[in-house]
């Protein structure tokens, strides 16, 4: 795959677990450089809406034709509302690249799912992301981790690395985390 410095990149974030339903933001970039956009959705906490509410953003947006990698905060949303990022790769045909601060505690994530019903499914769906692998975005930084659907592993790890401008977080996923943590920040003192 030949990676453009300015390849739309849509970066997906959740908010925090304010109430039963919890607000999704995408941030749409050029490579790591440019803001092009911002999409909002809604899911339910614990649920196991996220993937079709994020394929109905994604493929309902002005955006969707020039998207060319979805990139996800980790792959739960809203607590333990698990994305099937090979189903959203299916419907979209769109690539899916996962990224995670640290290395997930899997032992742990499967144990909670337990307390929610369905677990067994959930618990599928995560196994189906595939394996985790280490990307270092800027010498001597600390790692990120990354999943990836639909893309080859060196080619995830190049648009990972380029879009990461500011810090070891890709750019696309630190706006959308800013963003989501800004609206509901003012949703939530009355102030916009």
């Amino acid at each position: 795959m030949h990676i453009k410095p300015e390849i739309r990149i849509l970066g997906i974030d959740d908010s925090s677990l304010h109430t039963d339903r919890v607000m999704i933001v995408g941030a749409v970039f050029r490579g790591g450089e440019w803001l092009d956009g911002v999409l909002r959705s809604h899911i339910t906490k614990d649920g196991t809406d996220a993937t079709d509410t994020i394929i109905s953003m994604v493929t309902k947006s002005k955006h969707f034709g020039q998207v060319r990698v979805l990139m996800l905060d980790g792959i739960t949303y809203a607590g333990f509302n698990v994305v099937d990022i090979t189903v959203v790769f299916e419907k979209t045909g769109i690539p899916v690249i996962v990224v995670m601060r640290d290395y997930p505690d899997l032992d742990r994530m499967r144990a909670a799912l337990e307390h929610l019903p369905d677990p067994r499914p959930r618990w599928e769906v995560i196994k189906r992301a595939g394996e985790i692998h280490k990307v270092v975005t800027h010498e001597g930084g600390n790692p990120v981790y990354l999943q990836h659907c639909g893309i080859e592993l060196e080619d995830a790890r190049e648009i990972v690395r380029m879009s990461s401008t500011h810090s070891n977080i890709p750019e696309p996923l630190r706006a959308a985390h800013l963003i989501a943590t800004g609206i509901v920040c003012g949703e939530s003192t009355g102030k916009a």
